[in-house]
């Protein structure tokens, strides 16, 4: 299924790439023989969870309106993904990483230098999905309803099954309308990875596991950052001044100097604001790959385990413990 034909331009895709994956780095080190951050590892099939997730994403959104951000370090990992792609998203490279919210709010302004009314949708690199083109069609639902409803920046929210604490979770409040998916709900509640006795409290209130993946208007984004992050986004903002210029690079170094590292749903979506919504996904696969168990979890599903668990299967047994 093509979904890139039903969007009608003015759409961005921001794919965060940029983390370091530092409690997966002893299984890189060990099956791998480096230190890559997981979303450049095939931990899932041949490709590795950052060019999968270009694939996935470019079934709705094509690549010259698919912004990478991710790290200058990361820049050979980048290159082995991106060499046999015809046409490659363009990559913007943070000198350091000052968290996922700062990644988010720098990919916005350079998009709003590009496409000022642009729609925004944001992936991680990071995760597995197995029905793809069903997260794809729900995401393009999401899209239709933000275009109409230009005001929400919609979460996609995935069913639990289980106390996980390393998650994000949402508690759904009023519908507000309809996808042809189902009802979007305001968010009445968000609680970024909270202990394990109150996981369990969400999971037995039917609260949903943030994705990370969400939908909104670039202008919704930017007054985020306005409101919560006033000196980041000022900072950020001031990078475009010097675009074009030999003074760029410097600008860019310079405002990732003076910023401090925060995480987008600390600091902005744990504070609900108005704009937010939640669409529940239909049943389907997936997972953030945070964890060694996660990881295992999910080689369980497969039909055929990847090279590099066939080829070393009596160390990966040993992986979680």
């Amino acid at each position: 299924m093509d979904l890139v034909h039903g969007d009608s331009g003015q759409t961005w895709a921001v794919v965060l790439a940029g983390g370091e994956g530092v409690r997966l780095r002893p299984l890189a080190r060990q099956f791998f023989g480096d230190d890559r951050p997981k979303q450049y590892l095939p931990l899932v099939g041949q490709a590795s969870l950052f060019r999968q997730t270009l694939d996935r994403v470019g079934l709705l959104i094509p690549p010259e309106r698919t912004v990478v951000v991710s790290q200058a370090h990361h820049a050979g990992f980048l290159a082995r993904d991106l060499a046999e792609m015809p046409s490659p998203p363009r990559v913007l490279f943070q000198p350091t990483d000052r968290g996922t919210g700062t990644a988010v709010l720098y990919a916005a302004h350079w998009i709003h230098q590009r496409d000022p009314q642009a729609t925004v949708i944001v992936f991680p690199a990071d995760h597995f999905i197995r029905e793809e083109t069903a997260f794809m069609a729900h995401t393009a639902e999401v899209l239709s309803f933000v275009r109409r409803h230009p005001e929400r920046l919609v979460l996609l929210g995935a069913r639990a099954t289980e106390p996980d604490s390393e998650y994000g979770w949402i508690k759904p409040g009023d519908r507000l309308g309809e996808s042809a998916d189902g009802p979007i709900h305001r968010v009445h509640a968000f609680w970024e990875k909270p202990g394990l006795e109150q996981a369990r409290t969400c999971l037995a209130a039917d609260w949903l596991l943030n994705t990370f993946v969400f939908v909104t208007n670039l202008s919704i984004l930017l007054h985020l950052g306005r409101a919560f992050v006033p000196t980041v986004d000022e900072r950020l903002a001031r990078i475009w001044v010097f675009a074009g210029t030999q003074h760029e690079t410097w600008a860019i170094r310079q405002a990732y100097t003076l910023v401090p590292t925060w995480d987008f749903s600390r600091t902005v979506l744990q504070e609900c604001p108005p704009c937010l919504a939640v669409s529940k996904l239909p049943p389907l696969s997936w997972s953030d790959l945070g964890t060694p168990e996660r990881v295992l979890e999910v080689l369980g599903m497969l039909p055929t385990p990847p090279a590099w668990v066939t080829s070393l299967q009596p160390a990966a047994s040993g992986l979680a413990s």
